[in-house]
């Protein structure tokens, strides 16, 4: 696959992913926060979408690095691109207002626990993917993505169009914390990888 397909898949990943956050903020928006928990069931359509039509969204493909060579390193690192480039249409076509206390929020947790949430929904995010890779069932995505929503855990593309959506793109504070989520998520998402290839083998042997 070309580059150029690589982002444009990358892009649509980026605003599939978009469509999952607006849903989420204006489920809250119009039915009030005690019903965040629909909108957070809904925003499963975004990463549905993504693994349905195989799109490139870096939280579903930064999970293989470890398994994978020099040529889908340089895929992650477009695919990152891509999928700002899609949060950025969409946060220009559907400013919502309700994300700028979001984001003053956000910028207020500490790098630490910020990595710490960005890890965590790496984890679940992974789990999300590859059983669908493996099973071939969206069950985990409809589990994972309202977890890591109602956890209050941090996915670097949803974070980029809330940013956007909120008119703060180009703040450095904020383009500090969607640096630390994207490598918690590298790491949250690798956890699992990093035990089947280097720690299961020596269990195994041990056996």
């Amino acid at each position: 696959m070309q580059p150029v397909q690589w982002f444009f898949k990358a892009v649509l990943a980026g605003m599939m992913i978009s469509i999952g956050a607006i849903v989420l903020l204006e489920t809250i928006n119009q039915c009030g926060p005690e019903f965040r928990w629909v909108g957070a069931i809904l925003f499963s359509i975004g990463l549905y979408a993504v693994v349905l039509y195989g799109l490139n969204l870096y939280t579903g493909k930064v999970g293989y690095i470890l398994e994978n060579d020099g040529e889908y390193l340089v895929q992650v690192l477009i695919t990152i691109v891509g999928n700002f480039v899609g949060c950025l249409i969409m946060g220009y076509l559907f400013p919502i207002d309700s994300t700028i206390a979001m984001c003053q929020s956000k910028l207020g947790i500490d790098l630490i626990p910020a990595l710490a949430k960005g890890i965590m929904c790496g984890l679940l995010m992974y789990i999300a993917v590859d059983t669908y890779k493996e099973k071939g069932t969206p069950l985990a995505i409809f589990l994972a993505v309202p977890v890591f929503i109602l956890a209050g855990f941090e996915h670097s593309i949803a974070d980029m169009f809330y940013f956007f959506s909120a008119g703060m793109m180009w703040s450095v504070e904020s383009l500090t914390f969607i640096g630390v989520i994207l490598v918690g998520n590298l790491i949250g998402c690798c956890l699992l990888p990093a035990y089947r290839l280097y720690i299961e083998p020596i269990g195994q042997k041990d056996q």
